[in-house]
């Protein structure tokens, strides 16, 4: 549940990290049975597709089901945060982001901050998000893709988007984009169901389209160090907790 000093060193240095297996199989499947339930739920906390009606983002699970809170602060999520960030820690946000089979809208560039500073007033970067993935994660159904090591550029250039999916975000534009990748390329995280991914605040990210009959499913926490809370209270607490006490860890089998 430990990260290593090499996988920390990681972290550190391309601004992200992949771990496979990190959760089990009999994990995943309770997960995904709390899933179902929620996403039936009437409430502006799930945001929904333009062209299609489904499910894009659950947002605020922590508030809404006792299972995903547990997942929230699972050892396997809060240990390595706290070896990256520090003991002190509060729910930032935590949510599901769904790409359905065929219709799952693009997540354009971006970095996290972008909107963590511009909406909510957070100071600096620090916010980690820490995912575990729901379905296997291809090539196909839009895979989360990175630029390695774009977090060490700092803030670059960011603008609001809200017209092109029906999530507003803080986009990069082509041109930063385009001179990033060409000094450090560009990655896609794949993996089966229960792989975990790890990424810092202001690393540059984004994913295509699914065009494949493959659903793609991705539970996302976002843990921030409590001395960097909000200062802006814009946005509603299921897309910015306004809890700022530490967390503890819940239980290892908290899941099972």
């Amino acid at each position: 549940m430990k990260l290593t000093k090499n996988q920390i060193n990681e972290v550190n240095e391309n601004g992200y990290i992949v771990l496979p297996y990190w959760f089990s199989d009999i994990e995943v499947k309770n997960i995904r049975k709390e899933m179902k339930k929620i996403f039936n739920d009437k409430t502006e906390a799930d945001i929904i597709e333009k062209s299609s009606g489904e499910v894009r983002t659950a947002m605020g699970l922590h508030l809404r089901s006792k299972i995903f809170d547990n997942l929230t602060r699972h050892p396997k999520f809060f240990e390595p945060a706290r070896q990256i960030r520090g003991d002190n820690l509060y729910i930032q946000q935590t949510k599901i982001n769904v790409k359905a089979a065929f219709t799952g809208e693009v997540w354009q560039w971006h970095y996290d901050f972008a909107t963590h500073s511009g909406e909510d007033g957070s100071a600096k970067p620090l916010a980690l998000n820490l995912h575990v993935f729901l379905d296997d994660v291809n090539e196909f159904n839009g895979p989360l893709f990175f630029i390695p090591k774009s977090h060490k550029y700092g803030t670059v250039k960011s603008k609001l988007d809200t017209k092109t999916t029906s999530y507003p975000l803080w986009t990069v534009d082509q041109e930063t984009v385009s001179s990033l990748v060409k000094e450090n390329g560009i990655v896609s995280a794949h993996g089966k169901a229960g792989t975990s991914l790890i990424f810092v605040d202001n690393l540059v990210h984004g994913s295509a389209q699914n065009m494949s009959p493959m659903d793609r499913s991705i539970f996302s926490v976002i843990l921030n160090p409590c001395d960097n809370a909000q200062t802006k209270f814009s946005r509603p607490d299921y897309k910015h907790g306004q809890d700022f006490k530490p967390i503890k860890s819940s239980s290892i089998n908290s899941l099972l």
